[in-house]
């Protein structure tokens, strides 16, 4: 809060570190805050200097940071006053507020300072603004007078202080006052220098001042008395002059008459000029049109003789009819604007287009109809004499057809039931001829693959009961059941025939296909979903469409294109067609193709690897994956993965149902059969696509073998449960070392494992402790042992005494020990199987396990009974002439 003293110097203050700089002169302020706890700033009211002052009102706020310094924040012209409230016309308001662009509420420190700001700012409002003017609310009128308590309160203190004055008297005189020119101050100094005596004698300058100013006078008077006829003589010329401005004035008034009517002539000249040339253009543009129209819908006389006659057998006839019905596509398919569609000539033309386009349409029909027809009989009639295996080429129908190719595309953008029709009609009749083909086809395959089932149909499918009941229910290659209980088998010749066989099938069936569905896609358009030019519109469907909205209109016109339609929906309505049509013809070779597979997989299973393989090659390496012949394998395909998984899933089942016999050997039967399964399906997916499935079945397969060892080493009845373990699990072992299988490299370390634990197992168990007494003697030593006895001590108890030990020991001599080590190799060999060749491993384990044996006896010995000279009969080279002598007898 700034004290009284600041507050009544601040005017001066600010106008001389403000408002002088700029050549302004300050006229009124007044402190005052927004809110009470901010810190005050200056409402100032500021003028410029003369001719033509200009009366601003403005922020001033005091510098942060240098207490002397004040700075102009906002300014405002008198006329952006909108209005003043002083809210309360008492004296004691501090508050008041001032309407500009917003409402500024402000708190007035000084009510003097309120008082006098106000007045000047209203006298200012009064004086300088020419067009609305800012109300005054709640502020005293007494105040907003010439003779306000302000100005008397004012010229009181002018008169105690003498040195503050009025502030509008001192704008008043600083408007009034003049400065003197060069000239006058030259004239006033002469004057002065003339009349020396006017400083000593004040009354004598004045009477003489007086005196002079009454001669001049009086010259002035005479003066103008000597000018009057002078001015009399001038103001006649300027009557004079007056009147003649007058007549010039009426003359100017007649010509602006004459071109302001020269004026509206010209605009409506202007105006018919301009409909004329509208009137010009519009002709033109309309005989434009007509001659378009004309153009569009004009057919020669000579393509309307060849559309009601045409010639479609000869080449040139054909070529001709052709070109007509091009023409008259084009004709029917013209874009014309639909106003013009009105015009009764319009509509009569196109109504003989549509005569002309029935017309023609039917004797196409007709025409391609009967050749269709022709072209399928006589092929059927022709007798099949090809003895080989292939598929019969008809690249001479499709030759016929060939030259009526453009005729098809006119009727499938002209007349689409005549085109389907005729679709239908090829269909009918190509059929019959591929249904023939194709069957005749499998049927020499099948005929190929074995020379034991050559003699008729019946027998290549299997269908005879004395067949069925002259074989093993038991198919071949079952992995858990015995060989000698399956049924009879196919060779791997036969399979390798079947294969190359199948091969040859698919490829021959490839080429046919292929060159049947291409002439198709051409001859028929199918690689369009509806021909590139608009479908016609019949006359009757235009005029229903002229009474319709304009909206209907352009939707009727337009033409149906695929536009907007996704370019994946596009193909595959096109891929859906081309196979729907490719059904029709070779409907009978998916069927055929499976029946095939199928008749040859009930002989062996086996067939159904080769089929999987082959059929994923020809699948994958399709050029067109959409094609009719790559989705009729691929369907094939799931039918063939059906039946391998329904294999292999037997085979997972007889290994889990697999029973023992009583004369089982060691070896389990799906141990044995496996090498075989693996084997064969490894020669058949070892660079295949689909090894992966296999290797799926081989993880469930091998799983399901280790599961059954495990489970049928118990059940065995001649062969101890760890031999069987011991030889199954070391055959599996072998076998998968032998495959080189990487996903099966996991189950190969599991089965190496679980081999040596069961010959760790029979070692242990069969094996045994060959000297049993020593070890049970030094078992007791070790209780001893344990009980806290020293080892140093033990010789001195009673039954642990070298004697004693001496007398165990001799239990055992050399002789004894080998006669043992013979009878326990007899044991074993009996035990073990030839085929797997174990005698010698198992024996060697047995040896290692006596040695071991031998070395922790002699260890017990040295520490408990040192220096006592006690030694065993035979030490580890005795041990090993032993094992060695006995391996060798035998």
């Amino acid at each position: 809060m700034l004290s009284i003293g600041a507050l009544a110097n601040i005017k001066h203050i600010l106008q001389k570190e403000l408002f002088l700089a700029s050549g302004e002169r300050l006229l009124s302020v007044v402190t005052v805050v927004k809110k009470k706890d901010k810190k005050p700033c200056y409402l100032c009211v500021v003028t410029t200097a003369p001719p033509v002052p200009v009366v601003t009102l403005c922020l001033v706020k005091q510098s942060e940071q240098r207490e002397s310094e004040y700075k102009r924040k906002r300014s405002w012209q008198l006329d952006e006053i909108k209005s003043v409230d002083g809210r309360n016309e008492q004296f004691e308001t501090h508050e008041f507020d001032i309407q500009l662009e917003k409402l500024y509420k402000w708190y007035a420190l000084n009510l003097h300072e309120r008082q006098n700001f106000l007045a000047v700012l209203n006298r200012q409002i009064q004086k300088y603004v020419r067009g609305p003017r800012a109300e005054f609310r709640n502020v005293p009128s007494a105040w907003l007078s010439e003779k306000s308590p302000e100005k008397v309160a004012l010229g009181r203190a002018a008169q105690k202080t003498q040195h503050t004055d009025d502030e509008d008297d001192e704008e008043e005189e600083a408007q009034e006052f003049t400065a003197l020119t060069d000239k006058e101050a030259n004239e006033l100094g002469k004057l002065f220098s003339e009349c020396d005596f006017a400083i000593k004698d004040a009354e004598q300058f004045i009477e003489q001042l007086s005196r002079e100013l009454h001669d001049l006078d009086g010259a002035n008077i005479q003066s103008v008395l000597a000018s009057e006829q002078k001015v009399m003589k001038m103001m006649e010329h300027i009557d004079n002059a007056i009147s003649e401005a007058d007549k010039f004035e009426t003359r100017l008034d007649t010509y602006e008459d004459i071109l302001g009517h020269v004026k509206e002539t010209m605009e409506k000249i202007g105006g018919k000029n301009a409909m004329i040339e509208i009137a010009n253009n519009n002709n033109i543009k309309l005989m434009k049109e007509l001659n378009k129209v004309i153009s569009q819908l004009d057919l020669p006389h000579s393509q309307q003789q060849a559309l009601d006659e045409p010639d479609l057998k000869t080449v040139a006839g054909r070529k001709v009819a052709i070109a007509a019905a091009q023409c008259l596509q084009q004709a029917m398919n013209s874009d014309i604007d639909p106003a013009l569609l009105r015009l009764e000539a319009v509509q009569d033309q196109r109504k003989r287009f549509e005569k002309w386009k029935q017309k023609f349409s039917a004797t196409v029909s007709r025409f391609m109809n009967n050749l269709f027809i022709h072209l399928g009989n006589e092929i059927g009639d022709m007798p099949l004499t090809n003895t080989d295996l292939s598929l019969p080429n008809h690249s001479n129908v499709h030759r016929e057809l060939t030259p009526y190719t453009e005729l098809m595309h006119w009727t499938k953008a002209m007349d689409r039931k005549t085109y389907d029709g005729l679709m239908k009609v090829y269909t009918a009749s190509l059929s019959k001829i591929y249904d023939r083909d194709v069957r005749n086809f499998f049927n020499l395959a099948k005929m190929q693959v074995s020379e034991k089932l050559r003699s008729s149909r019946e027998d290549l499918d299997m269908s005879t009961s004395s067949r069925k009941s002259a074989v093993s229910t038991i198919p071949y290659g079952t992995l858990g059941i015995n060989r000698d209980q399956w049924g009879p088998g196919v060779e791997s010749a036969d399979r390798v025939r079947f294969d190359a066989l199948l091969e040859k099938v698919l490829a021959e069936l490839e080429p046919i296909a292929l060159q049947e569905q291409l002439f198709c896609i051409n001859f028929f358009q199918m690689d369009v979903i509806s021909p590139t030019t608009k479908n016609t519109q019949t006359t009757l469907d235009m005029e229903k469409a002229l009474d319709m909205s304009q909206s209907g209109i352009a939707a009727l016109t337009a033409s149906p294109t695929a536009e907007g339609v996704p370019q994946k929906r596009i193909d595959r309505q096109i891929n859906e067609d081309v196979r729907k049509l490719m059904m029709g013809l070779f409907g009978c070779l998916e069927p055929e193709l499976v029946t095939f597979i199928q008749s040859f997989e009930r002989v062996d299973s086996f067939y159904s690897l080769y089929v999987l393989v082959r059929l994923t090659q020809h699948v994958m390496s399709a050029q067109d994956t959409h094609s009719f012949l790559s989705m009729t394998f691929a369907s094939a395909l799931v039918q063939v993965k059906r039946n391998f998984d329904r294999f292999m899933q037997q085979q997972l089942q007889s290994i889990r149902e697999a029973k023992l016999h009583k004369r089982s050997k060691a070896i389990l039967p799906y141990v044995e059969n496996f090498e075989n399964f693996a084997q064969t399906a490894e020669g058949i997916f070892r660079k295949s696509d689909r090894r992966t499935d296999m290797e799926k079945w081989y993880l469930q397969l091998v799983n399901a073998i280790f599961e059954g060892i495990s489970l049928h080493s118990q059940e065995h009845p001649k062969t101890p449960s760890q031999v069987v373990r011991m030889e199954n699990y070391h055959h599996m072992y072998a076998l998968l070392a032998q495959l080189k299988v990487p996903g099966l490299d996991a189950l190969k370390k599991e089965a190496k494992t679980r081999y040596n634990d069961a010959l760790k197992a029979y070692v242990t168990q069969y094996f045994g402790r060959p000297l049993e007494k020593l070890n049970q003697f030094f078992e007791g030593v070790q209780l001893k042992v344990g009980q806290g006895v020293k080892e140093t001590e033990i010789s001195y108890q009673m039954a642990f005494s070298k004697q004693e030990l001496r007398k165990v020991i001799a239990q055992y001599p050399a002789r004894e020990v080998k006669k043992g080590l013979e009878n326990l190799y007899k044991k074993v060999d009996k035990h073990l199987s030839e085929e797997e060749n174990l005698l010698q491993v198992v024996w060697h384990a047995m040896q290692e396990e006596f040695i071991a044996q031998y070395n922790y006896l002699e260890e017990r010995i040295q520490k408990c009974y040192a220096g006592a000279m006690i030694n065993l009969e035979f030490n580890i080279q005795d041990i090993l002439a032993f094992f060695s002598d006995i391996a060798r007898s035998h």
